[in-house]
């Protein structure tokens, strides 16, 4: 349609002005308008031109339910696409408001009806006019997202685990809307009270609901999206004697680490072994291991992953390895990274240079006080097989015990998971109480979903 459409009035049975929309340019006013047209006789077309006003304008017209609605434009336009866009405002204000389209309607819910025009002519340009597409914008979502923040010990064994979750809401229904989210837990809404620790609130949640039903969130939402609540729940198991002894596998976490170090013949080895996935949540993304290294680490000599990219920053002595989406896509899959190290040796040790200026250590170094001729030069004596550190075998348990403190001492694994807790937290229902609420329209039934996100930002970490 090249024309654009400047106005829309809508008139009661008594031709009384009930809304008046403005698009686009300076239309006609509705009180100058509805004198033109009444003039022509009955029956009058739908579409009318009013050569004697400037501009020029055409009137569209279209009779429903004892209402007139009258539409104006200066341009040429096509007549069929501006009649049809009417019947689609007469169909959607009925969708909205509820049928039959009456005045009154209109007049208590104006703030729904200015939005729906407002969407279904943008500028004068007619644009989303179906009315399942409105109600799509017409929504209450919830998005639920857990931080994990777990400590596992060299077996496996958690030692500290816990879940720290954001409810994100957002509404966006015209009105007040009055709602009610219901939770509930891996056991039902019976126990929620003792799951749930440190419960936080937006304002505008009503708290004596939540003291009487915990569980239970009742408020009425401000407009787009906000933070409607934030919780901590302990994953580890109580029993009636205190903490319980559990594995990894109680935790039900998407991702295994193992890490073995002093491999290989001089212990300078150590590698890290990955389980991706689990049938609870097999859609793991962005999966990224850290392992942090000792400052005694020199370089990685060798660095072989099975899967996935590895990279070692020697200025934060850090070793991260990424494994992508599309290789974690396949399912409950597992990865293993190789890695050795390389410090300093022996010989190095005893000739290092600390200060770096070459004065050096031992019998040979610089001493401030010495005197500035000596009468006899300084040899350094000469190295022994005792002083070499004995044979082959005790020279390679040296190693091992240098190489041993070049081992990494944890690994922290960073991912997501679309669709699943680790609570184990749902959102049970969301509900728009109708009684309760104002400014909503006859048979409002706006769209509702939930999505679930836990997130690890270096939050689950394995010590050796």
């Amino acid at each position: 349609m090249n024309g654009v459409v400047e106005a829309l009035h809508i008139y009661d049975e008594h031709n009384a002005l009930v809304l008046s929309h403005t698009y686009a340019s300076r239309p006609l006013s509705a009180n100058y308008l509805l004198p033109l047209y009444l003039e022509h006789p009955v029956p009058r077309p739908n579409l009318i031109y009013l050569p004697n006003t400037n501009p020029p304008t055409l009137v569209f017209s279209l009779n429903h339910a004892n209402l007139l609605l009258l539409l104006t434009t200066s341009s040429e336009v096509e007549p069929l696409l501006v009649l049809e866009f009417l019947h689609r405002v007469v169909d959607s204000l009925e969708e909205f408001l509820g049928a039959p389209l009456l005045a009154h309607k209109i007049e208590a819910n104006y703030d729904v009806v200015a939005q729906l025009l407002t969407e279904m002519c943008d500028a004068g340009t007619v644009s989303t006019t179906e009315p399942n597409a409105l109600r799509d914008m017409v929504e209450l979502y919830a998005d639920v997202i857990e931080t994990l923040s777990v400590t596992l010990a060299p077996s496996g064994r958690p030692l500290a685990a816990f879940a720290n979750g954001t409810i994100a809401f957002t509404s966006k229904v015209s009105g007040v809307p009055d709602l009610l989210v219901t939770l509930t837990g891996p056991s039902g809404k019976h126990n929620l009270r003792s799951v749930i620790d440190l419960p936080v609130f937006h304002p505008c949640v009503r708290l004596a609901r939540w003291r009487e039903q915990p569980g239970v969130l009742s408020f009425v939402p401000p407009d787009g999206r906000f933070t409607l609540a934030g919780y901590e729940v302990d994953l580890m198991p109580f029993t009636e004697t205190g903490l319980a002894s559990v594995g990894a596998n109680a935790l039900k976490l998407p991702v295994t680490v193992e890490i073995k170090t002093g491999l290989g013949p001089t212990g300078s080895d150590f590698e890290v072994r990955v389980q991706a996935g689990t049938a609870a949540s097999p859609a793991l993304q962005d999966l990224t291991v850290s392992v942090p290294l000792p400052k005694d680490v020199r370089n990685l000599s060798e660095i072989r992953p099975t899967r996935g990219d590895a990279t070692y920053n020697p200025g934060d002595r850090a070793l991260e390895w990424s494994i992508s989406n599309k290789e974690l896509a396949q399912g409950m899959a597992s990865f293993a990274l190789r890695c050795t190290v390389v410090g300093q040796t022996a010989e190095e040790d005893e000739d290092a240079d600390p200060t770096g200026f070459g004065f050096g250590t031992g019998a040979s170094a610089y001493s401030y006080d010495e005197p500035y001729q000596s009468l006899s030069p300084v040899t350094k004596p000469a190295r022994t097989a005792v002083d070499a550190g004995g044979g082959p075998g005790d020279r390679d348990e040296r190693r091992v015990a240098q190489n041993k403190i070049l081992m990494p001492s944890s690994a922290s694994v960073s991912f997501a998971v679309k669709g699943w807790l680790a609570s184990g937290i749902k959102v049970e229902s969301i509900q728009l109480d109708q009684r309760k609420s104002r400014g909503l329209g006859e048979n409002v039934k706006p769209y509702k979903g939930v999505k679930y996100l836990t997130v690890s930002k270096g939050g689950v970490e394995i010590r050796c």
